[in-house]
């Protein structure tokens, strides 16, 4: 690793103990696997669970009040929260050659074999973390993979993904699989509580509660714009907007040039609609603007807004025209396509 990642100068972790129990367990029992996956939802933290794990198995696995803890004072954890151990490689999606799409590099994925075919520096153990393998194309998948059917003594191999169907059939067959979960509402809030003292209460709280259980979310939102999204979420759903409101508000979201506005407005969007669908299905108090179509109609509406999202990015389309087909969509009596 030869730069800094957040996760990996993270000492704490938000729930997951038993995940954490469990990759314990496999270590001390003698009979390490080679290759785990971790999935989850984004921001569950995924990535610092594989973290904290690999850095306990480079300390020489200390007893802890806790599975996998590491004092930060520890040498080793110094050095991987800086970025400069060296038996320790990262992989994670860098920006594309437009900035656009994140991605893994199939260059790094190619240089593991030699990384893992080295004695490790410190005597040890030698591991790699591959966060949001997702990111890989074809071509660094299958260079994975080759590392995966011939790991070398000594070494341990993390992915993490939100999306593992996306993933080589081959790779996830690999890899022992390890599921975290949404975070009670109010685990996340405390967190929030700790981590951003100055915000006001009633703001973490909307934090918390647009996370739907995933703390790196709810940080990722309050680094952002994501409580001004979450109204603009609001504002579209309550009432028709203007034509004059919709070109403006598809002109904002499409005004940063790594879409990062329009996917999260479509994110929260989609969630939005989500928790509403869920709830009404549950008998709960329906959100007045379901009534303007079947409910059915609006689960399809779910589906088409994340194709669309989707398409945008992946075929670089024109994201004002996205965003103001999505508004025209919710528009009540308007077909889906």
């Amino acid at each position: 690793m030869s730069e800094t990642y957040a996760p990996a100068q993270t000492a704490d972790l938000l729930g997951h103990a038993a995940q954490a129990a469990m990759l314990a367990e496999a270590a001390s029992g003698g009979r390490l696997h080679h290759a785990w996956l971790i999935s989850g939802p984004e921001g569950v933290g995924k990535a610092t669970l594989a973290l904290r794990f690999l850095r306990w198995l480079l300390a020489g696995r200390p007893e802890g009040r806790s599975p996998l803890a590491v004092p930060e004072t520890h040498p080793v954890f110094r050095r991987i929260a800086a970025g400069a151990h060296p038996d320790l490689r990262v992989l994670a999606p860098e920006a594309g050659e437009k900035g656009v799409k994140r991605i893994i590099r199939v260059e790094d994925a190619r240089a593991l074999p030699r990384f893992l075919s080295l004695t490790p520096a410190e005597g040890g153990w030698r591991g790699v973390l591959v966060d949001e393998a997702e990111a890989m194309n074809a071509e660094a998948q299958n260079a994975l993979l080759k590392t995966l059917e011939e790991p070398p003594a000594r070494a341990v191999l993390v992915l993490t993904s939100h999306a593992p169907d996306r993933l080589l059939p081959t790779i996830r067959s690999r890899c022992r699989r390890l599921e975290l979960f949404p975070l009670p509402e109010a685990e996340v809030a405390s967190l929030l509580a700790r981590l951003l003292p100055e915000m006001p209460a009633a703001e973490r709280a909307r934090l918390a509660a647009l996370a739907d259980g995933a703390p790196g979310r709810a940080l990722r939102l309050a680094e952002g714009e994501g409580l001004a999204a979450a109204e603009e979420v609001e504002r579209v759903l309550a009432a028709p907007l203007s034509a004059a409101e919709r070109h403006a508000l598809a002109e904002r979201l499409a005004a940063k040039r790594d879409g990062s506005a329009f996917l999260l407005f479509v994110a929260l969007l989609r969630r939005r609609l989500a928790r509403a669908l869920s709830a009404a299905a549950r008998g709960e108090r329906a959100e007045p603007w379901l009534a303007a179509r079947p409910l059915a109609e609006w689960a399809g509406l779910w589906d088409t807004l994340g194709r669309i999202a989707a398409e945008t990015e992946a075929l670089n389309l024109d994201r004002k025209q996205a965003v103001l087909t999505s508004l025209d969509l919710l528009a009540p009596g308007t077909d889906r396509p």
